[in-house]
């Protein structure tokens, strides 16, 4: 089967500051780590820039408009305490939505089975009309309406295993039955939102992990909550939000995954979508703030793609 890889230069363009936790050297981590020999197989992909009216599936004119006079011509400009903006901030952003929309393109005409998005600014807490949470646009969202709207899909899913809640994600698509959203994350904990009563129009399964959570947990809750539910949905075509951040060395949070619990829900979220989509995986890069535990992690899962 046919792995899409997209990555860009215009990435990096995004300069977030000395000590910010998101930054530039997260995509030269995972990029060093996929130019291993095992990774020969993946079709590297050069993405094209995005246009605003795809940003505009999701985000309101306001929105956008909003981020894109708070690009300064130099420096840095701060949108919220944690998500900033700097002169290359715009061409990163559309460049990111430009290479989600490429991969559905690419997987929905059968060109590819699976891609992997390494982009950056991420964007699962991006809100219609708000960014926050380091988020511009919410990438994995644009793509999913870009998927539903353009290709006529009926059920489209999104799993969001990063370990922040997508508060975002779940704002587009709250009260769309089309599109069901499931996230694990760790509770309490930033953005404050993601408890199992939030429930949309039966579309939204939210699943809590407590600090402290190992990998035992994680795919006991998964076994019977996320997994089960992503059957009954029967999904098309299933996107990933794959934020790394769970992982037992990320500084942002309490929850002790290890690379081996990110292969193996790849694979469990691979044999649905055979199952009931033609085995089409979107993944879309989300946080993950250890080089290292990113790196290793970013290419376990992208390896499972490789070798399903």
């Amino acid at each position: 089967m046919t792995t899409l890889y997209y990555s860009h230069p215009d990435f990096l363009l995004h300069d977030t500051g000395a000590e910010h936790p998101e930054s530039a050297e997260r995509l030269k981590s995972i990029a060093d780590a996929l130019a291993a020999s095992e990774f020969s197989a993946l079709v590297r992909m050069s993405p094209p820039m995005g246009r605003e009216q795809q940003i505009r599936l999701i985000h309101s004119q306001r929105h956008i408009d909003t981020v894109l006079k708070a690009v300064p011509e130099q420096g840095h400009h701060y949108l919220d305490a944690d998500t900033v903006v700097s002169p290359g901030s715009r061409k990163a952003a559309f460049r990111a939505v430009g290479a989600v929309c490429d991969a559905v393109d690419h997987i929905m005409t059968g060109r590819a089975e699976h891609a992997f998005c390494a982009v950056r600014p991420p964007g699962h807490h991006a809100e219609p009309d708000r960014a926050m949470g380091f988020c511009l646009f919410n990438n994995v969202a644009i793509a999913a309406e870009y998927a539903r709207t353009h290709y006529r899909l009926e059920r489209i899913a999104i799993v969001d295993f990063d370990v922040h809640h997508g508060n975002g994600t779940q704002a587009a698509f709250y009260r769309q039955p089309r599109v069901l959203y499931a996230s694990s994350h760790e509770m309490p904990h930033y953005p404050g939102t993601g408890y199992p009563s939030e429930t949309g129009a039966g579309n939204i399964v939210n699943v809590p992990l407590s600090a402290g959570d190992d990998g035992a947990d994680f795919r006991r809750k998964y076994q019977s909550l996320i997994l089960p539910e992503l059957d009954r949905f029967k999904p098309e075509f299933m996107l990933i939000s794959a934020g790394f951040d769970a992982h037992r060395d990320d500084p942002l949070a309490d929850v002790n995954l290890v690379e081996a619990d990110y292969r193996w829900v790849t694979e469990e979220l691979l044999a649905i979508a055979r199952r009931h989509g033609q085995g089409r995986i979107l993944s879309v890069l989300e946080g993950g703030y250890h080089l290292k535990a990113l790196a290793a992690s970013a290419a376990i899962h992208v390896k499972a793609l490789l070798d399903a």
